[in-house]
């Protein structure tokens, strides 16, 4: 009864926010407040369990990606799609996708959380399995110094019951992987991996910068030729190309054109096919019937990879007066490194959107540890936002040209748009590099102008 109570209210919350124009986690909001246990209830059911991803950057495209991989092999899946990571997120997203009687029509939930929120989920929900990607310096107002952050996704592990997939290439990040293997042994009484580990061959370690090496290592893109090559991980990355990559599992060579943007986007592929393969070789919870592993599942799963598109705002693609338009998500110094590194700048016309709200961070001194550089060439059209006047002094610092600064996001898209015309016949392509309250806002105003997928 009080699951039917629980939903039947979440609904009605979720119908008046939307007529009001309120935001999507509200009725998670309400709902944990009224009824704490409804979200262990509701997930507490489901055959294959919780998968669980967290860490600093990709946490969105690699949540879409492994639900779009296990859809594949047939399984049901629940996630919290809009990206919302707070347990309210996740808690509205289960009011949307139930029934009113409480229940998910879902074989596994795939759940993206925020490093410091996740502790409220998992004292109400025990993962199966737990992604974890990476530690990397992001919003220190919020988290301080890394050692907090690998603390807190160290406790995630901790609360983990059967697997745990972690970056091999980032240091803190290993640590807690070899510290679940002391603490879990070998393996579970199943005989399953309690550790795996996603990876890239030593020829691409350059280009993927820790944060220890990050003020260190050029993202020249080429490592040197002397590395030496070490053991595969059970996903490697082995090469990259122009949407296209190479990933080595079991000892066999997987190449694959991609739909996907960005290089960290690739490399975030390894660590949602070692996650999704780790939850099919592990099966149903005991109770529950049906395996969707077969011999040729990684073949499998790379070619489902193949059709996967960017999350919003990850590298997503829109039309606008017949041109592509990017929306990059940045949030920290190696994402937006990372991102420049990503695509052309020649050729396209730039908009720089930075806000400092709570879901950004307060901190923006981090922008000045991005090497602006390779924009100074065409320049930048547009700098927005309520930081857009630091982000316009940072571009000067590097000689970066900027068109003009306009902190109203509204005001700021139309004259981009406006501006960047060619002659009345047409813009050239367009990218907007955003922190995520920007993105949000700017894809709202998008919306009025061109087709944008309806993340509510």
């Amino acid at each position: 009864m009080r699951d039917v109570l629980s939903a039947v209210i979440g609904k009605s919350v979720r119908q008046a926010a939307r007529l009001r124009g309120g935001g999507s986690a509200l009725p998670g909001l309400v709902v944990e407040k009224l009824d704490p246990g409804f979200m262990g209830r509701v997930l507490g059911r489901l055959p294959y369990g919780v998968i669980a991803v967290s860490g600093t950057n990709g946490k969105t495209t690699t949540t879409k990606m492994i639900v779009e991989l296990l859809q594949a092999r047939g399984l049901r899946v629940f996630t919290n799609k809009t990206g919302s990571n707070f347990s309210r997120g996740v808690v509205a997203a289960a009011i949307q996708e139930c029934s009113l009687g409480g229940k998910l029509d879902a074989d596994v939930a795939v759940l993206e959380l925020d490093e410091a929120h996740a502790m409220y989920f998992i004292d109400r929900v025990r993962p199966r399995f737990t992604l974890l990607l990476n530690v990397l310096r992001d919003q220190l107002d919020r988290f301080g110094e890394i050692d907090t952050t690998a603390k807190l996704l160290q406790r995630i592990a901790d609360a983990t019951s059967e697997g745990v997939v972690v970056n091999r290439e980032d240091r803190l990040v290993a640590a807690i992987g070899e510290r679940t293997r002391e603490r879990g042994g070998s393996a579970t009484p199943d005989g399953l991996p309690v550790v795996r580990e996603f990876g890239l061959s030593s020829a691409l370690l350059s280009t993927f910068p820790s944060d220890d090496d990050f003020h260190a290592t050029p993202l020249a893109g080429a490592a040197a030729d002397d590395a030496p090559e070490r053991p595969d991980a059970d996903v490697t990355l082995v090469e990259l190309g122009d949407h296209e990559a190479v990933f080595r599992i079991a000892g066999d060579d997987h190449r694959t054109a991609l739909k996907l943007e960005g290089l960290y986007n690739t490399f975030n592929a390894a660590a949602a096919l070692a996650t999704v393969r780790m939850v099919l070789d592990a099966g149903p919870l005991p109770g529950h019937s049906a395996s969707y592993r077969t011999a040729d599942t990684d073949a499998a799963l790379v070619a489902a990879l193949a059709e996967v598109r960017p999350a919003f705002g990850r590298g997503e693609q829109l039309v606008l007066d017949g041109q592509p338009l990017e929306l990059v998500l940045v949030k920290n110094p190696a994402g937006f490194r990372l991102g420049l590194a990503s695509f052309e700048a020649s050729g396209v016309d730039v908009m720089i959107a930075i806000n400092d709200q709570y879901a950004d961070g307060r901190d923006m001194s981090w922008l000045w540890d991005v090497d602006f550089g390779s924009l100074a060439e065409e320049g930048v059209d547009t700098v927005s936002g309520t930081r857009a006047w630091d982000m316009a002094l940072r571009l000067e610092h590097d000689d970066v040209p900027v068109g003009q600064v306009e902190e109203d996001l509204g005001r700021a898209l139309a004259s981009f748009r406006e501006r960047t015309l060619r002659d009345g016949a047409g813009a050239r392509p367009r990218r907007i590099y955003c922190t995520y309250t920007a993105m949000l806002e700017l894809r709202r105003a998008l919306a009025e102008l061109t087709d944008v997928e309806d993340i509510w």
